[in-house]
């Protein structure tokens, strides 16, 4: 039972980079310029480099015949627990941005908690994980800026795509029975502590930015507990095709 509890709150944490990650790929050749579409894909390398870590402990829990790939590959939508934020399309420029500010103030304090866990697989990949999303965080959190006090066009932008992902935000923070157990065991993040902290200083760069923070109470969940919206499909129809396609393939 500890095995399978641990297993579900890694996917917890893996989910969200792979999907983030998934998402961030499909910009590759797309970004506004050469030097910003670089640092995109290579934020998308670091965050599924993450997922891999995650995924190799997590196999070698349930199964030793089971490898990464099977966990990232051949499971079912409902069976992916990735929060709803990371799933969101590539609207636009600004879209990107924001939900990538979004996770990313998240990501880094998780992280930076996550390094004293008493589980020494979690604290390394935490500690190697501190160093990238640091940058992925000064990255969004600079657009947000440039792009919130930019132009009339550039800040019209940016504030319709804070205003329409905010309202995924608080599940953030909802704790999973995984997370509650691992929390209390000193293994995982209690990450219900993080909120108040997290609000503040996502507030304090949209207010720098010039953009209004949003005031609506109302939150949107279940990427969690696998209910996920209808852009998650179109993800797995891409990321899983050539497993499916060709089962077992091996490079």
């Amino acid at each position: 039972m500890k095995n399978e509890t641990l297993y579900q709150y890694i996917l917890c944490i893996a989910d969200n980079s792979l999907i983030l990650g998934q998402r961030l790929g499909e910009l590759c050749g797309h970004g506004p310029s050469l030097e910003t579409d670089i640092a995109i894909t290579n934020i998308a390398l670091d965050l599924i480099g993450q997922t891999r870590s995650y995924y190799q402990y997590a196999a070698r829990l349930i199964d030793e015949e089971k490898t990464e790939d099977d966990i990232a590959f051949l499971r079912l939508e409902r069976e992916y627990k990735n929060v709803l934020l990371v799933e969101q399309p590539n609207t636009h420029f600004g879209y990107v941005m924001a939900r990538q500010f979004l996770f990313d103030v998240y990501h880094l304090m998780f992280l930076e908690k996550l390094q004293y866990s008493k589980d020494d697989q979690l604290v390394a990949v935490a500690k190697k994980g501190i160093k990238e999303v640091s940058y992925h965080k000064r990255f969004s959190s600079d657009w947000v800026k440039r792009l919130g006090d930019g132009t009339e066009e550039s800040r019209q932008k940016m504030q319709e795509a804070v205003d329409d992902l905010w309202r995924f935000t608080n599940e953030l923070f909802l704790m999973t029975d995984a997370e509650k157990t691992m929390a209390a065991n000193g293994i995982g993040v209690d990450i219900a502590q993080l909120k108040e902290e997290y609000y503040k200083e996502v507030s304090d760069v949209l207010k720098e930015a010039t953009l209004t923070v949003p005031e609506n109470t109302y939150f949107t969940k279940g990427g969690k507990e696998g209910i996920h919206t209808e852009h998650m499909g179109y993800i797995l129809s891409e990321l899983q095709y050539m497993q499916r396609t060709y089962p077992n393939m091996t490079w």
